[in-house]
């Protein structure tokens, strides 16, 4: 129902109000839950031990450790290295942020089963802004295929984990093309890469294993 202000325009009552505050909150709750990274949508997985990890389980994180290992050098060594302003900056700064979050909880998960971090060689993907924008495109699609291949090789509450992580590096790669006027999702779906894809595209970023 809807009253006549004053105006002459059409202003909702206090029902339609209501009904609409209750139809948008567990849309927010979604998408709060979806991006608290730092806390319960990552820490909030009590089941995920590392006595409960198969030896499938421990073989996927690795790998997928090695990829969030590769990320968070590659943003933290493009801020220090000061080429890199404005909205580009922000979105490093940030996301390196995240990348650190992702790489805790994947090392608190394995625990002493965790790989160790390789050496890595960005070389002027971490110098040059236009450089930067191109390696950090393709090394979160690396991300997102990585964990997209790893879906089938995990238990179910190892997949629930990593699903929380995988949405967010998708965000990743999207805001990096529209900051530079890029199609930010031009496929509908996302490519799952093999152990031997993932390894190959680590290797062509600068991971030196």
């Amino acid at each position: 129902m809807q009253n006549l202000s004053q105006t002459g325009t059409m202003t909702p009552s206090a029902s339609d109000t209501d009904r609409r505050a209750r139809s948008v909150l567990p849309r927010r709750a979604l998408l709060l839950g979806g991006a608290a990274l730092g806390g319960v949508a990552i820490t909030g997985a009590p089941r995920l031990t590392t006595a409960s990890l198969r030896e499938e389980d421990v073989r996927a994180l690795n790998l997928l450790l090695l990829v969030e290992q590769t990320q968070a050098a590659f943003y933290t060594e493009a801020v220090r290295r000061g080429a890199l302003e404005g909205e580009i900056l922000r979105y490093a700064r940030q996301v390196a942020s995240q990348e650190d979050e992702h790489l805790g909880f994947l090392k608190r998960l394995l625990g002493g089963q965790a790989r160790s971090k390789p050496d890595f060689d960005f070389g002027d993907r971490t110098r040059q802004p236009d450089a930067f924008v191109a390696a950090a495109a393709d090394v979160e699609d690396l991300a997102v295929g990585a964990y997209n291949g790893q879906g089938g090789n995990v238990s179910r509450d190892v997949l629930a984990g990593a699903a929380t992580i995988v949405s967010v590096e998708a965000r990743h790669a999207a805001w990096i093309r529209s900051i530079v006027g890029q199609l930010p999702a031009a496929d509908a779906t996302d490519t799952a890469l093999s152990n031997d894809e993932v390894l190959e595209g680590l290797s062509r970023l600068g991971v030196r294993r």
